[in-house]
């Protein structure tokens, strides 16, 4: 019996296998924040609102990131919450490389207190937008 077969003899088992991931997919994709776009990060930004905090390891971020991005690789995120106190006043947008870590570090910015919200696509899409990014060395910015 092939897997087409149990398909289609189970398929009342398999539909529902369907909606418990696309469920538990929504659920974790939620406890992270609510995702915004490219264009409502840049209105953030430039109106002072917001902060950009890049998950991104260092060697990703050095080779380009949104100015004035603090980063702070998702591996090490719990540990350095206190570098961010500063800012809780401020809504942290968090961005990654494809979004792929931008959930777990919402979730874990939003249990210590912080309003986190995800950069929708993360990196890739700010890129694929030709938006501009700055390599390490070349900002004012702060350092991770």
């Amino acid at each position: 019996m092939g897997w087409i077969d149990f398909v289609a003899e189970q398929w009342i088992l398999v539909s529902l296998l369907l909606v418990l991931i696309v469920a538990f997919m929504t659920f974790e994709s939620k406890k992270g924040g609510k995702t915004v776009s490219y264009h409502e990060v840049s209105r953030l930004l430039n109106s002072e609102e917001a902060i950009l905090l890049d998950v991104r390891d260092s060697a990703d971020y050095k080779a380009g990131h949104i100015i004035d991005a603090i980063n702070i690789p998702h591996g090490s995120l719990a540990t350095r919450l206190g570098e961010l106190e500063k800012y809780k006043a401020k809504q942290v947008i968090v961005t990654d490389k494809m979004g792929q870590h931008s959930g777990h570090a919402g979730k874990v910015l939003r249990e210590a207190g912080f309003e986190a919200v995800r950069m929708q696509g993360g990196m890739a899409e700010w890129n694929a937008q030709k938006l501009p990014v700055i390599k390490a060395g070349k900002n004012k910015g702060k350092k991770g």
